[in-house]
């Protein structure tokens, strides 16, 4: 994984537990020990459904960058396919409120996302990395060496 990945990750992951904090505080405010339990649960889905994700891209981006685009898809698939049997599962569950544990997905959601992109606002990555041209050899351009030998 390269630095700025790493970067990007840790800024969407506190940003997000921060926001997560929050609305488990709100959560047991609102609905009590269910409500904070849910909230809890759905933080910690979201956070590891988007930590997961960007984990993965940022191995693959840098072991194969010309498959990121297929890797993405298919962690994005697996991804939703794990949310939906772990929805399946806690469908009828009575230990938590289903309401604050949806709430806390969608912080959760929101949390990450603009935390990465708070995140890539501040690493500034490059998007080209600039190469040294073979021919000039770091002496200028060849117009302007075959201007100064007088040709």
């Amino acid at each position: 994984m390269q630095p700025n990945d790493a970067r990007i990750i840790r800024g969407a992951a506190l940003f997000t537990a921060a926001a997560g904090a929050l609305a488990i505080l709100v959560g047991a405010l609102a609905a009590g020990g269910a409500g904070a339990l849910g909230v809890f649960l759905g933080v910690l889905v979201g956070f590891l459904f988007f930590a997961s994700g960007q984990f993965g891209l940022a191995r693959v981006g840098h072991r194969w960058p010309e498959l990121l685009m297929g890797a993405a898809v298919v962690i994005y698939i697996t991804q939703v396919g794990v949310l939906l049997i772990l929805l399946i599962l806690l469908r009828d569950a009575t230990f938590l409120d289903g309401r604050a544990f949806g709430a806390g997905v969608l912080v959760a959601m929101l949390a990450w996302v603009i935390g990465q992109i708070r995140a890539n606002l501040k690493v500034k990555t490059p998007y080209v990395v600039p190469t040294a041209d073979p021919s000039t050899d770091g002496s200028g351009s060849a117009e302007a060496r075959g201007r100064e030998a007088g040709e």
